[in-house]
């Protein structure tokens, strides 16, 4: 019991503090708290480099779960942004994209922002070689260690969408690449 006292003073607190970029000053009714279960999310394997490469290495137990993925060219990582896991980053709304203030200050949920309220990392990498649990992938902009939340595979047809527009910001972004 004392334990969801203590989450409910923690997200109250959460919802609560300070943002970075603009303040939370309009709470209408407070903080709300989303009911149902708690979520449980296991790592499935971390973020390594194997001779200068970049690798996920998925957990022992879970290989048999890759079988097949090396029909695609490519697949989507999604990782734990761990070295933002503190209340203050978690509690960031609004960035600059890239860090750059020539870019508009937008929402976090318009952006790839590390900093989030959930630290969870999206990347497209093309999958080089799996042996066994180790995927050797290009691409990956996680973080030596990061831990790997799930893995799926990339496909053109659903995941690709030509017809999706963007904000004016994202193309001076992919200009200057």
């Amino acid at each position: 019991m004392w334990r969801r006292s203590l989450v409910a003073v923690a997200v109250f607190l959460l919802a609560a503090s300070p943002v970075q970029g603009e303040k939370r000053s309009e709470q209408r009714g407070g903080p709300s708290v989303i009911s149902g279960k708690p979520i449980q999310v296991n790592p499935i394997g971390t973020v390594q480099s194997h001779d200068g490469r970049q690798a996920v290495v998925i957990r022992p137990e879970l290989a048999p779960a890759l079988e097949g993925l090396t029909g695609f060219s490519h697949v989507w990582v999604l990782y734990w942004f761990n070295e933002n896991d503190r209340p203050e980053e978690r509690a960031t709304l609004k960035v600059h994209p890239r860090r750059d203030p020539t870019n508009p200050l937008t929402g976090v949920f318009a952006t790839r922002a590390p900093v989030r309220p959930n630290l969870i990392g999206l990347a497209a990498c093309r999958l080089l070689k799996l042996e066994g649990n180790v995927l050797e992938v290009e691409g990956l902009d996680a973080r030596e260690g990061s831990p790997v939340l799930d893995l799926k595979p990339y496909i053109p047809q659903s995941d690709a969408l030509p017809e999706a527009g963007v904000p004016w910001w994202v193309e001076k972004i992919m200009k200057g690449k």
